[in-house]
């Protein structure tokens, strides 16, 4: 859209009227319209630059048309003195030789005169049809102006086009981030509300740049709502961005890549807009012993990883096979038992401190996680 009411810019549009966010519309229904008064006008203006040109298109036309007609009677009157010059020069044996020569010489003026008239037939053609061919094209290109501004004014008009619910945007007013409301100027190509389908939703969230090769589209996803501590509902990745976000307050060197899940189930307090956690699942195993990541211990990095288990006799070292290992916890393929306790710090050599802080190895599957923050 183009245009400003009052003619301060053509790239901006002062919202006059929109449907109130969280409402429910229909596939058609009239959801914004923006001032009218700068496009209607440029409209009129653009309406009169074509009745001009038509005008002069006519007048041109007439104007050629009294030219075409001019050259022909003057091809008429040459082609006439020629004949006569030729009737005139049949009389020569009656006159003087001076007379005889002057007769010569009017039928030559009258032949060259022909001639000459005749030659410039083809260009001055050629000149008239540039003429009006160049009277086309701009009559043709006003004409474009004239649609283009009658498209702007009728989008000026914005339709549902879907059933759903509004969700207004945000825009920097006042020195901070607001709702875009009635009033607002929006810049050309800036969404200011989306039309949602409260039964199909989607999240949009965001993943660390070093963890992004690890998530696969059709991955299964827990969603958590800020809003709702206690609720969690299943999702499935549909979507990885091949380009990272642009913009934000972190950090340029910080990279995120935009992800979008698709909530399966939907809960109806759940609205647009809402803050959402993601744990995507990257590993699965089936019926495997979880421990605190904590409590894994190893004495050099890369070598045998082992656990403190707490029995009768005191802490007892035992190495471990490690299953799938998420950023908290880890599956325990061999080396425990359910019900197990295990230390999740490294306990005094020579006797077990009663103190020392422990956690039990339930079985459990488990499943490596990668948080993403959504919204």
């Amino acid at each position: 859209m183009e245009g400003m009411s009052g003619g301060v810019s053509d790239f901006m549009q002062v919202l006059q009227k929109a449907a109130p966010g969280g409402t429910m519309v229909r596939k058609g229904d009239v959801v914004a319209e923006f001032d009218r008064q700068y496009q209607e006008t440029r409209l009129d203006d653009f309406r009169a630059t074509v009745q001009q040109g038509e005008t002069n298109m006519r007048s041109m036309d007439a104007e050629l048309e009294v030219t075409r007609r001019s050259r022909e009677f003057n091809i008429e009157q040459a082609r006439a003195a020629v004949d006569k010059a030729k009737l005139d020069i049949r009389t020569t044996p009656v006159l003087s030789q001076i007379q005889a020569e002057q007769l010569k010489l009017q039928l030559e003026e009258a032949e060259a005169r022909l001639k000459q008239l005749l030659a410039e037939v083809p260009f001055q053609q050629i000149s008239e049809r540039a003429q009006r061919r160049n009277s086309e094209l701009s009559l043709e290109q006003s004409r474009k102006e004239f649609e283009m501004a009658k498209r702007n004014v009728d989008r000026l008009s914005l339709t549902a086009p879907m059933d759903g619910m509004v969700v207004m945007q945000q825009t920097f007013r006042g020195g901070e981030m607001n709702t875009i409301k009635e009033g607002d100027q929006l810049m050309a190509g800036q969404m200011f509300m989306q039309i949602v389908d409260p039964s199909s939703m989607m999240v949009s969230a965001s993943v660390n740049q070093a963890d992004v090769e690890l998530i696969r589209v059709g991955a299964v996803a827990r969603l958590h709502f800020d809003a709702y501590p206690g609720l969690e509902l299943p999702g499935r990745v549909v979507s990885i961005g091949a380009m990272t976000k642009t913009g934000g307050q972190r950090a340029d060197f910080v990279k995120e890549i935009p992800v979008f899940i698709k909530v399966e189930r939907i809960d109806p307090r759940i609205i647009p807009d809402l803050s959402v956690s993601a744990d995507v699942v990257i590993h699965e195993a089936a019926e495997q012993i979880i421990v605190p990541l904590e409590s894994i211990q190893r004495d050099e990095p890369g070598g045998q990883p082992y656990v403190f288990v707490r029995t009768a006799a005191g802490p007892e070292k035992r190495p471990v096979e490690l299953g799938v290992t998420s950023n908290v916890k880890a599956a325990i393929r061999s080396g425990l038992k359910e019900g197990e306790t295990v230390y999740t710090e490294r306990p005094p050599q020579k006797t077990e401190n009663p103190n020392s802080p422990v956690a039990q190895a339930p079985r459990m599957t488990p499943q490596g996680v990668m948080h993403v923050e959504g919204c």
